[in-house]
């Protein structure tokens, strides 16, 4: 699939919203570590460091057939034993049925590449009874709404596997699903990528609300340890939200700014929830009505009635008659958008009723 990337002052913004944050998480080996270290639950990362983890995907993605931007394979070397992360990143409503068959295509294509590499080496070590393979963590990072249904077993996608089981090549896979952690889960984690995914689980204007809930501890440790290249990292996910929302981009600039600068109670502060559908929304909804309005003086100055204006307009005399009432106190000097923000500020009050 092609994506339209643009080189911002804060990044790369891929059209690809969702790959682009997940790709942000998994490309940088302190969050990839924090990653590991808190989301796996696997006791031999409990000390694993960034320098631990080295990327190796573009070696590998040309390899795999289905090949995407989103693929993450690292190769991480803990108390001398080498072993290869693979991390599939899914973003769809429903989980993939058919992902532990891809999954173990993938496995095959690494270990193959293991094998060519360790023979260039060591010619004949793989025909070797003392050579092993290097273990394979496959890992499904889940951003989907959703829950994750697909087996996680390889040998539930074939058939009669209860007679065949022995002969049935067999692994699972490890999927997080972001969905799975609430804001108060993540904010008790307090390392960046706590962080990270919590504005990766914005979806829309309205979810900005929930960010004001934080506590200003959790911000201020934030503020005082994260490293400049994770707060820009921080801005990048951030500005892919703002996006989606349609905020301007000289607003996301001076917003994403506040996040660079550790400077968060004043993003939350000066940010406004901003929707460029929304407002045309309005202002074409208000055009309308003042059009309207306009005939409906045209019709005052006729000394029409009500019913009669009703009845030319086609439109009910609920709708002409506080028009109407307002037009008639202007008399004879009407003014149309005036009576627009009358009406408006009167709707407004009735709401916050």
């Amino acid at each position: 699939m092609e994506t339209t990337n643009k080189t911002t002052e804060h990044g790369v913004h891929n059209s690809k919203i969702h790959d682009n944050a997940a790709k942000i998480v998994f490309g940088d080996s302190t969050l990839c570590a924090q990653f590991l270290k808190g989301y796996t639950d696997i006791p031999l990362f409990k000390d694993i460091k960034p320098e631990d983890i080295e990327d190796v995907s573009s070696h590998f993605i040309p390899l795999f057939q289905e090949s995407r931007d989103s693929d993450i394979v690292k190769k991480i070397q803990i108390e001398n034993t080498e072993f290869y992360l693979i991390a599939l990143i899914e973003h769809q409503s429903e989980a993939d049925a058919d992902m532990s068959f891809r999954l173990l295509r993938y496995m095959v294509y690494v270990w193959t590449d293991y094998a060519v590499t360790q023979e260039k080496l060591h010619p004949g070590i793989t025909k070797s009874k003392d050579f092993l393979y290097p273990p394979i963590l496959p890992i499904i990072y889940y951003e989907g709404t959703g829950q994750w249904t697909s087996a996680l077993h390889f040998k539930n996608r074939v058939f009669m596997s209860d007679i065949f089981e022995e002969f049935i090549p067999d692994y699972k896979y490890l999927v997080v699903p972001l969905n799975k952690y609430s804001q108060e889960d993540l904010i008790e984690k307090g390392d960046e990528l706590s962080a990270i995914f919590i504005l990766n689980k914005l979806k829309s204007s309205s979810d900005f609300k929930h960010l004001k809930e934080i506590p200003e501890d959790y911000w201020n440790q934030l503020t005082k340890n994260t490293p400049p290249h994770i707060l820009k990292l921080m801005g990048s996910v951030f500005s892919a939200f703002l996006h989606t929302i349609n905020v301007p981009a000289e607003e996301i600039n001076d917003l994403t700014d506040h996040i660079t600068r550790r400077q968060f109670n004043m993003m939350f502060d000066s940010f406004e929830a901003y929707d460029v559908q929304e407002t045309r929304r309005v202002s074409r909804e208000e055009g309308e009505q003042l059009y309207l309005i306009k005939q409906i003086i045209k019709k005052i100055q006729k000394h029409y009635s009500i019913e009669r204006i009703s009845d030319t307009l086609d439109e009910s005399s609920a709708i002409i008659q506080p028009i109407y009432d307002l037009a008639m106190k202007q008399a004879p000097d009407f003014d149309a958008e005036k009576i627009l923000n009358q009406l408006t500020s009167s709707n407004t009050s009735t709401l916050a009723k």
